[in-house]
Parts: structure tokens; sequence; C-alpha cells
């Protein structure tokens, strides 16, 4: 008998792979919403602090993902400090999303096409569960910051303002 492939997004089959506990948030999205991590706390009912959005940097030689409370901003000094690199600048979208296999608004940090240095900010650790981009606009996914960290295999660094 045939194996069916699982079902889900990169990240949804990343995670459940790894055997780890996460849940799912979809919504229905607003292509007009200004801001799609804002967008998802509030439609989820979520603080903002608790919902991180996921960015790619990059870095002259590469690219990196920062993830970061959807409150706030990525701190590009401190990611590059974080990154062990002289500076870093935001990634051209089209280069995140062919790096990533995901669409901007809808980049997760899990299940990204091939792994990159990733660092989730340090407020993250104030939570018992985060909740980042579930690898298409309008779904999220909920986790253990823990988690998290190790299935990206992130730094944990104060890369937010």
């Amino acid at each position: 008998m045939a194996r069916r492939a699982p079902s889900g997004t990169p990240a949804t089959v990343a995670l459940t792979a790894a055997g780890v506990a996460f849940s799912q948030h979809p919504y229905e999205h607003d292509p007009a919403a200004p801001s799609y991590g804002l967008e998802a706390a509030v439609v989820l009912g979520l603080p903002a602090e608790q919902v991180f959005k996921t960015l790619l940097v990059d870095t002259g030689s590469g690219l990196a993902v920062g993830v970061v409370p959807v409150s706030g901003q990525l701190d590009l000094k401190a990611m590059a400090g974080a990154l062990g690199v002289k500076r870093v600048t935001m990634a051209d979208p089209a280069a995140a999303e062919r790096s990533t296999g995901y669409v901007v608004g809808g980049i997760s940090p899990v299940g990204q096409k091939r792994a990159l240095p990733t660092v989730v900010d340090e407020s993250a650790e104030l939570y018992d569960t985060v909740y980042v981009s579930g690898g298409r606009r309008g779904l999220d996914l909920g986790l253990s910051p823990a988690d998290l960290v190790r299935l990206t295999g992130a730094t944990v660094a104060d890369v937010a303002r």
C-alpha cells in the first residue's frame, strides 16, 4: 500500500515529525490588513507580545532568521551582534520566499526549506506558549518557546525593540 504524504504545511509536518506538541489557530486573513502579525494577534485575541513574527535578514554572506514579538521591531544592530557579524540588513522579500519556501506574511520559523541561523528574542521565554506563523497567511501555531528554540537550533538573545 502506498504511503500518503503528510497533510498540512511544512511547519505542521515538521512539528508532527519531531513529536512536538502544538496547537493550530486558523483565521480568515484580510488581504487589506496592514500588518500580518498584528492581524493574527487581534483576530485570535492574543497579546501582541506573545505572537511572534519571522523576519529574514541578509548578513552579507547569507540569510538568517529573527523571531520577535509582533508588537515590536527587529533591532538590526542587536541581530548582527547575536549572529557574530558586523551588520545585517532586511532580506529582499523574494529572496526570503525562495529560501524558506513560504510566502511573506506566512513565513514560519519552523519547516523552512533549509536551516538558517536563527535568533529568537529572549522575551519568548516569558511565556509558556508563543505563537508563530504556521506556514501560510491565516494560520498561527502555538508551541513552547523551548520547542521553538530546539527545533530551529536558535540562539536566544535580546533582538527586539
